[in-house]
């Protein structure tokens, strides 16, 4: 009988080990050790893709501003663009207990464990920014299409009738969004068959990773006139390199609202526009969103919590101290 009574004590304490070893960081309020859920709040899990683009970095804090001010708790997991890493983390929060999910998805299709794992446990899904193709309630999102087109259309001016070449810098390869915003890109560039597209690698909207790549691309493509990339952090890689490079004729766009983008573009540079996407914001509706799921109300399928352009007409009514653009402000 005692050493039964020892092995029990030795599977309990490897137990709770094994879960203060675990990747899921709580806000401050958020579940008690061995993941039994405090009492009188509500739990929401989020598994996000990456933390390495400011824009997920602010996604985040958005979130976790909405669950304190809504006095949920927020279990937060970095799945660190690993999709293995991810359908672990999203294990994790489910062993803690959360009543309802939060996926910022590595990849759409290969988070499907993780979701199937959640449906069994009986916790409702949200996904964020990236949507997958089922499994789950709702999405939060962006049309990261009229994105691409917003601001393709600013660039097809900019190039007037001579049109030119242009680089495309994209971000994941799978990803709905890097497939959106080129998508919206191309339409909107269409009508001018003097426009050449070069195509450029994913660089998973990393700025280091940009400036790499835009390195190879001015050699291998100095007659450059343009540089669009799926987001801000890359198009600044971008402009880095072509100004190490004394190019400043090069038209530069991105998309996301990036402040460092818009301060550029208000002032009068080469960096002609971008499109508002605040992270804050997204992140509130989508945790607004998930706490309307988990309560049983009716939500949309998708909830597009809306965009615009930022160019040199508006830009200034934008610059702030802020990390990006803010919806609402002009």
């Amino acid at each position: 009988m005692r050493m039964k009574r020892v092995f029990g004590i030795f599977i309990a304490t490897s137990t709770l080990a094994s879960l203060a070893a675990c990747s899921v960081s709580t806000t401050p309020g958020g579940t008690e050790s061995g993941g039994k859920k405090s009492t009188g709040s509500l739990s929401i899990g989020f598994s996000q893709a990456t933390q390495q683009s400011p824009f997920y970095v602010q996604l985040r804090t958005g979130a976790e501003q909405a669950a304190k001010k809504a006095g949920a708790k927020l279990n937060f997991a970095d799945a660190g663009d690993d999709v293995t890493k991810q359908n672990n983390d999203i294990q994790d929060l489910i062993t803690r207990g959360v009543d309802v999910l939060l996926v910022n998805p590595v990849d759409p299709k290969g988070v499907k464990a993780g979701l199937a794992a959640a449906k069994a446990a009986g916790i409702p899904v949200v996904t964020v920014d990236r949507p997958v193709p089922s499994g789950a309630a709702a999405h939060v999102g962006r049309d990261n299409k009229e994105m691409g087109r917003l601001v393709g259309a600013e660039v097809a001016k900019a190039l007037g009738a001579k049109g030119g070449k242009v680089i495309e810098i994209k971000g994941d390869a799978g990803g709905a969004v890097a497939r959106d915003r080129g998508a919206g890109f191309h339409e909107a560039v269409a009508a001018n068959s003097k426009i050449k597209i070069v195509s450029g690698p994913y660089c998973d909207y990393i700025r280091s990773k940009a400036v790499t790549a835009m390195q190879d691309l001015l050699q291998t493509n100095p007659d450059v006139k343009a540089v669009y990339a799926h987001n801000d952090d890359m198009a600044l890689g971008a402009l880095q390199v072509l100004k190490e490079n004394n190019r400043t004729d090069v038209k530069v766009a991105g998309v996301d609202g990036l402040m460092e983008a818009v301060k550029s573009i208000a002032s009068d540079g080469p960096y002609l526009a971008t499109a508002l996407n605040d992270p804050i914001s997204l992140g509130a509706t989508a945790v607004t969103t998930a706490l309307d799921v988990q309560a049983g109300k009716k939500v949309p399928a998708s909830v597009d919590a809306g965009t615009g352009l930022i160019d040199r007409a508006n830009a200034a009514t934008y610059t702030g101290s802020s990390t990006f653009a803010l919806t609402g402000k002009e």
